[in-house]
């Protein structure tokens, strides 16, 4: 499903336009070949649907994706046809007619892409002989208890199989592009060159294999960099043949890209080659007609969710929920890799913090990341059955005693007040008043979690004491499941959940891109990232001041993680100084972002990797100037006072009265109109610069070399 956001004023139209020429996309067929086509494990499955619009418009009937066949998810997201040309359709036929399976149709998703999907299963009799050509191919031998590995192996001999058919029908004409995601595609596209197939090859890491194990184990990845055995630590991991796969890919292909400038520095070492270009993970931005729709948006479900508080703290509401914050962290369940641990430190500071300067502030953090659990725990669905109950006593009370004052007013008296309301109605509000008291503290988690001892998130809130008490000014909810609208206890989707929350918060120390900042921009939500995500590279290199656009940079590449909590509570210190008006400022400001993130505008880096490609694939019929893919960069916005803290309270304490001020000079008309005439010259974004071995030295020169 698209994002939506504002078509006002405050889009940006600076963005410069692709300036390459054209690729004779009539005498090209484009191929995508990933694991995660129509089958969702990971992000790739994100990067793919919502890439799939834009390379629709550009490349029409002659775009292709193929992936693993998996009945149930053929069933429901593909609706099945004929190929188009008769090229693919004797291709597909020759694979059937020799005994595996191949299904063909269009993914039901935004743009429609025809799929070509193999049975992994079907073919599997192969396995033997396709183990003796991969080792023939590159030497690499796939062990039998690794059923991943093995099932790409099958699948990425399918995948040669089509393309040594296709090719052979197609002749010289149209040119083929193959473009292979991750190292589960990278046996296809080992083989196929090992095959000398005609066509122009691209691979895309979207982290490296060996990079994503190291992290899981706490290893000191980015200062070691440059220490690690690589064969010896993927040996201890067993996933030697694994990584001898990808690198084999990494090597063989055409071109070579990531997903951003911090993992192009990873796979320089990971790997041993440089991309060639980087593209940068996109969105599918659809955008609204009223101006100011996703400040609206942010306001009803900041509602429902207030509506849950409710009913979670009951007995413990001894806070304002007008002056209370919503702040949150998701994605997948790595506690360190996704920086839980930091975020829950610098909580337990920010709380801190909060009580010595006596705040009438209260910050909400709800974590969403999926564990195992044994269903919602009872004084979680309690608590939401007392704030119903309650609510359905308003109701009655409130129609009763509005009957009996239309009925007076009706008779020309002025009620009675004391008499409005008999002793029954005074006794069911009184019973309603001691069925919201409560005896425990409001749970941290909404679930019985199966493992509740060594849950890392659960240990680390005992070791910091968060327990959601009185005096406490931080309050935690643990959802350890994905969120859903049927819900009954937490009735609303993901993109509803982001656009009632104040604050996004991401610090993570093992991100290639991180998608949850980029979702929280484009619906205008301001978010925390780090210097180690490629999103929050990507905004340094493209936004002055990332800040002022609600986009805060926490600093885990050069220093130390104490050092890091300090910075991560400090900015969420300060978010918390905001008046109302301040946050609805920023959050004008960090929509406006979204453009940058628009595959409309990402996808050009795509386009280039083609280009280069079929330069060095076909040299003779293709050619490719020098010039780089070109970007440019968000000026610091005009409304913001020379020093930060001229824009800050310099204490948490405000008066209401600061929310309707019209002190600080601000119009999102006029800011936008400058921001589109101020733009800085475009920088170039193409493919990685020369770095030293030295990790630092190599991350410095990357952050240093576009400005």
């Amino acid at each position: 499903m698209p994002l939506s956001r504002s078509l006002s004023m405050s889009s940006l139209s600076g963005l410069p336009l692709w300036e390459e020429e054209p690729l004779p996309i009539e005498d090209l067929l484009l191929f995508e070949i990933a694991w995660e086509v129509t089958n969702k494990v990971g992000g790739i499955y994100t990067v793919l649907q919502t890439k799939a619009k834009v390379t629709v418009d550009e490349w029409g009937e002659n775009y292709f994706m193929m992936g693993p066949y998996y009945e149930h998810n053929f069933k429901t997201q593909v609706e099945q046809c004929e190929p188009p040309t008769a090229a693919i359709k004797t291709a597909i036929d020759s694979i059937v007619n020799s005994g595996c399976q191949v299904r063909f149709g269009r993914w039901l998703i935004e743009g429609s892409p025809y799929v070509i999907l193999f049975d992994i299963g079907a073919a599997a009799w192969n396995l033997d002989r396709w183990k003796g050509d991969l080792w023939a191919a590159c030497s690499v031998g796939l062990p039998y208890h690794d059923r991943d590995a093995n099932d790409s192996l099958i699948f990425g001999s399918l995948v040669t199989w089509f393309f040594k058919e296709l090719t052979e029908q197609l002749r010289d004409k149209p040119n083929v592009i193959a473009h292979f995601h991750e190292w589960q595609a990278g046996a296809g596209l080992v083989l196929s060159r090992a095959r000398k197939i005609p066509m122009a090859t691209i691979f895309t890491t979207h982290a490296t294999l060996l990079g994503r194990y190291l992290c899981a184990g706490n290893a000191d990845f980015y200062n070691n960099l440059d220490k690690f055995d690589i064969d010896r630590e993927a040996g201890e991991r067993q996933i030697y043949h694994r990584y001898c796969l990808e690198r084999a890919a990494v090597h063989c292909s055409h071109v070579f890209t990531t997903v951003s400038q911090i993992t192009a520095v990873e796979a320089d070492h990971m790997l041993h080659r440089k991309p060639d270009v980087v593209t940068p993970n996109g969105l599918n931005v659809k955008k609204f007609s009223a101006m100011h729709e996703f400040q609206n948006l942010h306001s009803l479900n900041k509602v429902k969710l207030q509506e849950f508080i409710r009913g979670h703290f009951y007995g413990h509401l001894d806070f304002n929920l007008e002056k209370s914050l919503f702040f949150f962290i998701a994605g997948r369940y790595e506690f360190s890799n996704k920086g839980a641990d930091v975020f829950l430190e610098s909580l337990a500071r920010l709380n801190y913090l909060l009580r010595v300067r006596k705040s009438d502030t209260t910050i909400i953090v709800f974590f969403i990341m999926p564990a195992k659990t044994n269903n919602f725990n009872v004084e979680s669905l309690k608590g939401q059955a007392v704030r119903k109950q309650l609510w359905d006593t308003v109701q009655a009370v409130k129609e009763k005693f509005g009957k009996h004052l239309y009925e007076a007013l009706l008779r020309g008296e002025i009620p009675d007040m004391n008499k409005i309301l008999d002793r029954d109605d005074f006794t069911i509000m009184k019973r309603a008043i001691y069925a919201t008291q409560r005896h425990s503290l409001p749970p941290v988690t909404t679930h019985n979690m199966l493992d509740d001892s060594s849950d890392p998130i659960l240990s680390n809130i005992r070791r910091i004491g968060l327990f959601n008490s009185r005096n406490d000014r931080v309050k935690i909810v643990f959802h350890p499941e994905f969120l859903s609208s049927t819900s009954p206890l937490l009735p609303m989707d993901y993109e509803e959940f982001v656009r009632g929350c104040h604050l996004g918060v991401f610090p993570s120390y093992y991100e290639p891109w991180g998608y949850t900042p980029g979702e929280c921009t484009v619906m205008g939500i301001p978010s925390v990232t780090t210097n180690l995500s490629g999103f929050g590279c990507f905004m340094e290199e493209h936004v002055s001041d990332p800040s002022a656009y609600g986009i805060y940079i926490v600093d885990r590449r050069f220093r130390s993680a104490d050092e890091s909590c300090n910075q991560l509570t400090q900015f969420m210190f300060s978010f918390c100084q905001q008046s109302r008006r301040q946050r609805i400022i920023q959050r004008n400001r960090t929509e406006r972002l979204s453009d940058l993130l628009d595959w409309r505008y990402l996808g050009r880096f795509y386009m280039h990797a083609r280009h280069l490609a079929l330069s060095r694939a076909f040299p003779e019929q293709f050619k490719l100037n020098s010039l780089a893919t070109q970007g440019f960069r968000y000026p610091r916005p005009s409304s913001v006072p020379p020093s930060p803290s001229a824009s800050l309270h310099s204490t948490p304490h405000h008066s209401d009265a600061e929310d309707e001020d019209d002190h600080e000079p601000y119009d999102e008309e006029e800011e936008a109109e400058k921001d589109r005439l101020n733009i800085k010259a475009p920088f170039t974004l193409g493919a990685v610069p020369e770095g030293r071995k030295n990790t630092v030295a190599a991350l410095d020169m990357l952050r240093s070399s576009v400005f």
